[in-house]
């Protein structure tokens, strides 16, 4: 019984090796072999192919409407809260800067006042 049964190869070739025949035998070409066909898509991935296709001219309009939409509220928003949270804050720095001005203004009329006031009493004194 061993006598009728081939001896098994010493080593089997991976299948990323290119296996050389022996001259006696037939080889396959790739056009004998089999084309193995692709797996028809289920219903579920066309639609998403499809879905995908009718999306992909309308996508940039979209995004860019989304965009000014969101810019607009974000503009609407910032201006907002720039109100709620500057109008405190100018209000005391007008006190402030009134404040300021109106004693700069004092300090500078009392010297005037006071200036006009030697110069009339030097030429008064002077008569």
């Amino acid at each position: 019984m061993s006598g009728s049964r081939p001896l098994p190869p010493h080593r089997v070739p991976t299948l990323t090796e290119v296996v050389e025949f022996a001259a006696g035998s037939p080889a396959r070409t790739p056009v004998d072999a089999p084309a193995a066909a692709p797996p028809a898509p289920t219903a579920q991935e066309a639609a998403a192919a499809l879905t995908a296709k009718e999306a992909a001219p309308d996508a940039e309009p979209l995004t860019e409407r989304v965009f000014a939409e969101l810019q607009r509220q974000v503009d609407v928003m910032l201006e907002s809260r720039l109100r709620e949270a500057l109008t405190p804050l100018l209000a005391r720095t007008a006190d402030a800067l009134i404040r300021d001005v109106r004693a700069e203004l004092a300090t500078t009329l009392h010297e005037i006042v006071a200036r006009a006031v030697a110069q009339e009493m030097e030429r008064r004194r002077g008569e």
